[in-house]
């Protein structure tokens, strides 16, 4: 069972995203921005990550340079993600945003490919297409009538992607160097303060009284905290290209957060997609274990 254990822990890391992603459309449901609602995602999760990382400080603590430079262009790509994912559906439609941000797969492959980190392999561009197209199908994107369309918006969707590919390759450097623990307190301090900027302190002070606390705690503790635990423990034995569309079970999880309890449907559809989606997880996560 040791050969799925990397993949199965971004299975694992890519559900609880899902998870995190029906919360945080409750708490915009209740009038919270995006980027107050994002802030608060990494920074409870950071908190978590420095509790982990003082139980071991003296096992965890890194004088490497590289270490902190990976670990900061990780925390930089989360920030980026998760801000240019919202930008875009702002700016064009969730159907259109979701399918934009997971071509993360395609940067991830190219990128492996011209650095040597993996070779090519026809059966990982087979995956890409056959999941990128289950995706298309489960949001709709396929609908131009009723999918909105913009160049900043398509725009902010793949920068989305790109800054999922760049996180993926920050992980797996930083943790290559340092610990765990260190790797995530470093990435996501950088990710709390770089949205510190760009928010609205007043709302985000707001939070800190209002009765929709626990929410943003418990979105924080399983969106981040949980999540990207298993995840960077996982991705130390995965293939960054494996590892990131692996991670496509997320919008699948988020769409039946959807359906089991906030009332949405699905149409047949948008089942025959997200069938393509956990089929070809399943079949990738198959043949990379049996080399």
């Amino acid at each position: 069972m040791r050969k799925y254990t990397g993949i199965s822990l971004v299975i694992m890391a890519a559900i609880l995203w899902g998870v995190s992603g029906g919360l945080a459309d409750i708490l915009m449901n209740k009038g919270w921005s995006p980027v107050t609602v994002s802030f608060y995602r990494g920074a409870v999760g950071w908190c978590c990550f420095v509790i982990w990382f003082l139980s071991r400080f003296k096992q965890n603590i890194t004088t490497s340079l590289s270490f902190y430079l990976w670990s900061l262009l990780a925390g930089l790509g989360v920030a980026g993600n998760f801000t240019l994912y919202f930008v875009s559906i702002r700016q064009a439609s969730v159907p259109v945003a979701a399918t934009l941000m997971y071509t993360a797969p395609v940067f991830v492959l190219v990128t492996s490919i011209i650095f040597r980190i993996e070779r090519s392999r026809w059966y990982k561009w087979a995956g890409i297409a056959v999941v990128l197209l289950g995706i298309v199908l489960l949001t709709g994107a396929y609908d131009l009538e009723s999918v909105s369309m913009s160049l900043i918006g398509s725009a902010a969707g793949l920068g989305a992607g790109l800054s999922y590919a760049l996180f993926i390759f920050g992980f797996k450097k930083a943790s290559s160097i340092g610990k765990q623990p260190a790797v995530l307190t470093t990435a996501f301090l950088a990710f709390s303060l770089v949205l510190y900027l760009f928010m609205d302190r007043e709302e985000a002070f707001s939070v800190l009284s209002s009765s929709d606390l626990g929410w943003f705690l418990l979105l924080g503790i399983i969106g981040t905290g949980l999540s990207f635990t298993v995840y960077v423990i996982g991705l130390q034995k995965t293939e960054p290209t494996t590892a990131s569309m692996v991670a496509m079970v997320e919008p699948v999880t988020a769409s039946l957060f959807g359906v089991l309890f906030l009332g949405d449907g699905l149409t047949m559809i948008q089942l025959t997609g997200m069938a393509l989606i956990l089929i070809t997880v399943t079949w990738l996560s198959a043949k990379k274990s049996s080399q």
